[in-house]
């Protein structure tokens, strides 16, 4: 864990407002890290040296082409909450793999849901999962 947290504080991870609240309910070293270093990971819309506005214009323009898959915005088979949309836009406005340990709903056929890897998939943005990410970065344990 203490690779994973040698990253953090280098700031080679980015994530939205909306994910770091979620990761900071991480138990342990790893979430204790995350805390304490907010300021390297967390990016808020208006704040730092990032491209805030190419992210807006991809917010826009994904949302309404997602908006029947996304909690809270209607449709019947929605499955992706606004912090699962939020880290994709930010993944391809920074040209970088997003995270996560769901399975992509095309491995469901028929489903008409969709998920992180989905939306990853359909955008051009590397999508890995936590066992992906340990090989990539060379982390052993």
């Amino acid at each position: 864990w203490g690779q994973i947290c040698d990253r953090v504080k280098a700031g080679i991870f980015a994530t939205t407002a909306e994910v770091y609240d979620e990761l900071t309910h991480i138990p342990g070293d790893v979430g204790q890290c995350i805390q304490d270093h907010e300021a390297q990971i967390k990016l808020e819309i208006g704040f730092g040296d990032w491209d805030f506005a190419a992210y807006l214009a991809h917010f826009d323009n994904y949302h309404a082409k997602y908006e029947p898959f996304i909690n809270g915005t209607g449709g019947s088979k929605m499955s992706l909450s606004m912090p699962d949309f939020s880290i994709c836009i930010l993944g391809k406005t920074l040209a970088l793999p997003v995270v996560s340990m769901e399975i992509a709903c095309a491995h469901n056929p028929g489903t008409l849901s969709r998920k992180i890897p989905d939306v990853c998939a359909a955008e051009g943005v590397v999508h890995m999962t936590f066992n992906d990410l340990l090989r990539a970065e060379g982390i052993t344990i």
